[in-house]
């Protein structure tokens, strides 16, 4: 049985914070530790911990939902998601792979910029991915780059690592640049970066991205993404996407994005 945790959410309102500045606590031995959302590197090493918090009390359902509107895109197209090359970034602890897996990919790749979240992987779900790299993408070595290149890459995902700083602009267009032409990509984002009244980088680079030439769009979808610590819902956007020429490399200096 997966170990049990006594959580505990602040009593005060947190609707004034960001996602990623949203804390809990967690008891332990008898000491109270505060975590935030984004305390990955906190949070993997407690087996369980991240599943109890955001699948079991904070109900998202993200992973099923991108993978769902995948394969039905997939399928509208008559594309087998059993013959895709998928590049999972952001794997975290192996979410998303397990669905992807569940659904027969041909070959699944997980990437993180963290060890926590390879080492929680390998530990929780370690015959999902079929190579997992914890990597910066924004920095990525000649080898690293060669390898990756060689799985032959024609699915991107990414599912609630997009934005907060977790995954950056510049890394998310690298591991685009890995899906071959007509390949597909697939992720989520929250319902305000297709805000044009949200001037992030990050946000500027996804509606350019999606919008763009290099992107044919397939599938654009609003859904509850997961609930708050109120109890309110959050929602996000699903995307799927195939992708129709080479990216170039200067595209974030040309829309002048440096985040």
């Amino acid at each position: 049985m997966p170990h049990r945790y006594r959580i505990q959410f602040p009593p005060h309102d947190a609707h004034h914070l960001e996602q990623d500045e949203v804390s809990f606590f967690v008891m332990e031995n008898g000491r109270k530790t505060r975590l935030r959302f984004h305390d990955y590197d906190q949070i993997y090493p407690r087996p369980g911990l991240y599943e109890q918090v955001f699948y079991e009390r904070l109900k998202c359902n993200s992973p099923e939902k991108v993978s769902e509107q995948l394969k039905q895109t997939l399928d509208a197209y008559g594309k087998r998601i059993t013959e895709l090359r998928v590049l999972d970034l952001g794997a975290g602890n192996g979410m998303m792979g397990e669905v992807l897996k569940r659904n027969g990919v041909a070959r699944l790749i997980g990437a993180d910029i963290i060890p926590e979240a390879r080492d929680a992987c390998l530990r929780d779900r370690p015959s999902v991915y079929d190579e997992y790299y914890v990597a910066d993408f924004t920095d990525l070595d000649p080898d690293s780059i060669d390898e990756l290149s060689g799985w032959s890459i024609d699915c991107l995902t990414s599912v609630a690592a997009l934005g907060f700083g977790d995954i950056s602009a510049a890394a998310f267009f690298q591991a685009m640049r890995f899906v071959e032409v007509g390949g597909w990509v697939a992720f989520n984002i929250k319902e305000t970066f297709l805000d044009r009244s949200d001037q992030s980088g990050f946000s500027r680079f996804i509606r350019e991205l999606i919008f763009s030439e290099y992107l044919d769009l397939h599938h654009l979808e609003r859904y509850r993404h997961r609930l708050s610590m109120e109890g309110t819902p959050l929602y996000y956007f699903a995307l799927v996407a195939q992708k129709t020429a080479e990216i170039p490399g200067d595209f974030l200096e040309r829309h002048e994005i440096t985040s």
